[in-house]
């Protein structure tokens, strides 16, 4: 039990920055599947299975027009390819987490791998129960953001433009932060410069997984001289 208060404890500081985007994010999905005649329990419900953030947007769309499962399976696929590199890049990562090994592979998200590849637990933390706590956290911010905003859809009328930018701006904070306490930014500006130049490449609807890719292959070559520089 200490070892699990000792991980929530260290753990929960780290996702603030996810609380607050996810509330109001989460909020914002369960206001749009009000307004398309969804009860609270299927907002719930997706949020705690499906728990794929700029997918479950798109799925408001598809349940409001009437959806082929094979084009879903295909777009799901599409816009979340992502996660592809992700898993890649954890593989080491979360080699002996026993049995919670598949819900950290499910809870995987964006904010959730970002927070993950810069937060490192004390000696006396565990690192499973603190990479479980992350992950859960941010679960629990979701599907209670998307809860409160169904609760609040049928209450209030909302004005939502904007909302979306909610997203970006949890990212920009996140980046801030690790980008303050790293040691070393050289993955960091490879990371930006790879999105700006397949931005430019491929334009804004194509752009990501190619970046991602670049990501992967730059940092892949550069991972030995990386090991080797000092730290200033």
């Amino acid at each position: 039990m200490k070892k699990h208060l000792a991980a929530l404890r260290f753990a929960f500081p780290h996702t603030l920055p996810v609380l607050s985007g996810y509330t109001v994010l989460g909020a914002a999905f369960g206001i749009l599947m009000t307004r398309q005649g969804i009860s609270l329990l299927w907002i719930a419900f997706s949020s705690i299975f499906i728990y794929a953030g700029s997918m479950q947007f798109v799925a408001v769309a598809l349940l409001a027009t009437g959806f082929d499962l094979t084009e879903t399976f295909v777009m799901t696929l599409m816009v979340n390819a992502r996660h592809l590199f992700y898993g890649i890049s954890f593989i080491q990562k979360y080699k002996d987490m026993g049995k919670i090994k598949p819900y950290l592979i499910f809870s995987l998200t964006d904010e959730t791998f970002s927070l993950l590849c810069n937060a490192t637990p004390p000696a006396d933390v565990s690192a499973k129960w603190f990479y479980f706590y992350i992950s859960l956290l941010n679960h629990i911010y979701w599907v209670g953001g998307s809860v409160l905003g169904g609760i609040l859809g049928v209450l209030i009328d909302f004005w939502t433009n904007g909302l979306e930018f909610a997203l970006t701006a949890l990212f920009i904070v996140i980046f801030t932060d690790q980008w303050r306490h790293a040691k070393n930014h050289v993955p960091a500006l490879v990371g930006v410069s790879s999105a700006v130049i397949c931005r430019i490449v491929f334009g804004a609807s194509d752009f990501l997984i190619p970046s991602m890719a670049m990501i992967l292959i730059v940092l892949t070559a550069l991972k030995k001289p990386l090991e080797r520089r000092p730290v200033k």
